[in-house]
């Protein structure tokens, strides 16, 4: 939603300076200016309409952000889908170490790959 707010800023931005600049403005438009403007109008029409389908539909969200991947389950890794993720067993034991200070894989009862990207660490008790 902040990617959907900060496209209608820029949006606005564009389009309050062409009200200021006027009509000649433009006139002298070069061809560059005008693919990028409708890059940008573009994107910000596919945007807002994501956003709008993800609201109305779960599956399409689920289908655009993906869901949380359990990559760990008590203390044995899941290698199919760590393979999946393009991930290895590394990346869990960097986002064990700095987010709970484990150091084995076996201190791990749950690691899960966010929809973020980021891993989440369940230690056990």
């Amino acid at each position: 939603m902040d990617s959907v707010l900060r496209a209608m800023a820029i949006y606005l931005v564009l389009l309050v300076l062409f009200k200021v600049a006027g009509r000649r403005t433009l006139a002298e438009l070069t061809t560059f200016d005008l693919v990028l403007l409708l890059v940008i109008a573009t994107l910000i029409a596919i945007d807002i309409g994501f956003s709008l389908a993800k609201q109305r539909s779960a599956w399409f969200a689920r289908v655009l952000d993906g869901g949380p991947t359990v990559l760990v389950e008590q203390g044995q890794v899941l290698h199919k889908r760590l393979k999946h993720a393009r991930l290895d067993e590394g990346d869990i034991l960097e986002a064990a170490r700095s987010t709970q200070g484990l150091v084995e894989l076996k201190q791990i009862r749950f690691a899960i790959l966010e929809r973020n990207g980021k891993i989440s660490v369940i230690p056990f008790e």
